[in-house]
């Protein structure tokens, strides 16, 4: 799964549903389940090749970070759940931004098979620079100083923005991987 940088996908809180006017939080959060086959196993170059429930097949990388690879077996079902949460709150003009960050966490699950999550957190404030209700869409400047415009899904989030407000961001996501033995 592509994962694409918070500073990239800054923008796309916007297409969240709710007001984001006054110091409101508005919260958007997603999940997408899905399990895919082992078709094969190459245990000298350490691939795995998966086939998804709609039938595409896809060959993966597994480094040193998934240690049990060598209890993988062709059959074997790997069950993926992404969860992906976008917040945005914003703040009034002239507050001080909270520095850029990036967290990830990995969890290895002590079962019979192999499993774990992993989790990325980014957090930025970007400053709003142009709003254009007619198309509706939005423009910040980012932390890095990159100009980033985009099209708005909900109008009402942007009806008490004003240029120079201030707009906390943090994009979570999550995936858990699950091996489960063929039937």
């Amino acid at each position: 799964m592509m994962i694409k940088k918070a500073a990239t996908l800054a923008m796309a809180v916007f297409v969240a549903g709710g007001a984001a006017a006054g110091g409101q939080t508005v919260t958007k959060a997603a999940a997408l389940s899905t399990t895919a086959t082992i078709q094969a196993i190459d245990s000298t170059a350490r691939t795995i090749t998966l086939r998804d429930e709609k039938g595409v097949e896809d060959t993966y990388v597994a480094g040193p970070e998934l240690r049990r690879f060598d209890e993988l077996k062709v059959g074997d079902k790997v069950k993926f759940t992404y969860y992906e949460s976008l917040v945005f709150q914003v703040r009034p003009t002239g507050e001080k931004p909270d520095a850029a960050s990036v967290a990830a966490a990995l969890n290895r699950a002590k079962s019979a098979l192999p499993a774990g999550s992993l989790t990325v957190q980014d957090k930025m404030t970007v400053t709003v620079k142009a709003i254009d209700p007619a198309v509706p869409s939005v423009t910040v400047t980012t932390p890095d100083g990159r100009t980033v415009t985009r099209r708005i899904e909900d109008k009402a989030n942007i009806e008490k923005l004003k240029v120079g407000d201030l707009v906390d961001i943090t994009y979570t996501r999550a995936l858990l991987t699950q091996v489960e033995r063929a039937k």
